[in-house]
């Protein structure tokens, strides 16, 4: 017999838990593009993504993921033959490499591993040696999706500032953005790019750019005129926004999930993250004390907020991931660029979440390790329970 029936919980990182009202005020008929209530509604969101970026700089909006942010971003600041710095902490820094190299950049990659964060004094010796400035930019992952490693991106702006290196300070956000604390023009990043689809609330098919006047002086000649940020952060008329027709039902969404942001309070949206990956670290403690279960980050300083990667050894991860969906109605992250694959499992946790759903996430894992029989140490829920009774 399966329990698996009823309204399952997709618990992977991204896309995340849509809550209803995102979901009711996309169930419309398509709008007037040409004039009314959704060029309103379009502009609104500008001065919102920016609150939540901490930025004064501007921000340009794409129909597409992360990997459309990542594509737009490197175009608009890259010339053929440029070289870029990638700071790799798991599978989607070095993805945005490769959106570098297409466009023709020499790609230059200092790999850190899957399990710790980007070493500043690798860094501070990768730009001493650039004696020439051929490094045009850095591009660093705030949280990487697959690892959950959290980098020091402020860190990464003083070794910059310390080598007097004019490179760019480009960031990924994609799966941090309001999840953990960011704060783009405090820590000195020029260009960050995230999308829609985790912390903000909202079904996949919005990115965005932010970009600095820094940034935006670099303009190199790979820029392409639906990449081109410039118009789209100042339109003359509504299509310029998307270089065409709008994603008008995610940008009602949009607006939605922004207003629940605004109304909890950013610094509350931080807090409650930080918290809930709490109760998760508190648990993964005590199960780690008896079997394979471990964290993949063993320094919480370096742990994300939004989605919590987890080593079991294989085949186990699969077999966890698929008992938790099949029987229990709980779908779990695949080990996502990891070796071998079926050693990982990730829990996403971040956007619409509270301490009851963590706690079923918890508990589901729980029953899965003992109906496999996996080893694990007891007292886990307890553990978690005690830092949401304290938090709450």
């Amino acid at each position: 017999m399966a329990l698996a029936n009823g309204r399952s919980y997709l618990a992977i990182p991204g896309p995340s838990v849509i809550p209803d009202q995102v979901l009711q005020a996309m169930h419309r008929a398509s709008p007037n593009i040409y004039e009314g209530e959704l060029h309103e509604i379009t502009a609104s969101l500008v001065d919102d993504l920016k609150l939540i970026a901490r930025t004064k700089a501007n921000v340009a909006m794409y129909i597409g993921n992360g990997h459309a942010a990542w594509e737009a971003s490197l175009a608009n600041v890259l010339s053929r033959g440029d070289r870029v710095l990638v700071l790799a902490t798991g599978s989607f820094c070095k993805g945005w490499g490769e959106v570098a190299r297409g466009l023709g950049a020499e790609v230059q990659t200092i790999d850190f591993g899957d399990d710790a964060p980007v070493d500043l004094a690798r860094v501070a010796e990768a730009l001493a040696a650039d004696t020439d400035h051929r490094i045009k930019a850095v591009l660093a992952v705030h949280v990487d999706t697959a690892t959950s490693i959290k980098n020091d991106i402020a860190g990464i702006r003083a070794a910059l500032d310390a080598a007097e290196h004019p490179a760019l300070l480009m960031a990924d956000c994609v799966a941090s953005f309001a999840c953990d604390e960011f704060q783009m023009d405090k820590w000195g990043v020029d260009v960050m790019v995230t999308a829609c689809q985790k912390g903000l609330m909202t079904p996949a098919a919005m990115a965005y750019v932010f970009f600095n006047e820094k940034a935006d002086a670099a303009r190199g000649d790979c820029v392409t005129g639906y990449w081109d940020w410039r118009p789209r952060v100042d339109p003359d008329v509504y299509y310029q926004y998307w270089y065409g027709t709008a994603p008008t039902h995610q940008v009602y969404g949009q607006r939605i999930a922004l207003n629940m942001i605004r109304d909890e309070g950013l610094k509350a949206v931080w807090d409650r993250h930080a918290s809930l990956a709490q109760a998760i670290w508190a648990a993964f403690d005590v199960w780690s004390t008896e079997g394979p279960l471990r964290l993949n980050v063993a320094d919480p300083a370096h742990r994300s907020h939004a989605v919590t990667s987890c080593v079991i050894g294989a085949p186990d991860g699969d077999r966890l991931r698929e008992w938790c969906e099949h029987r229990a109605g709980l779908t779990l992250g695949i080990g996502l660029g990891r070796t071998p694959p079926d050693a990982y499992f990730r829990i996403g946790h971040m956007g619409h979440v509270n301490a009851h759903m963590i706690m079923g996430v918890l508990g589901t894992i729980e029953a899965g390790l003992r109906a496999l029989g996996i080893p694990h140490g007891k007292g886990a829920l307890d553990a978690a329970a005690a830092v949401i009774a304290q938090d709450a």
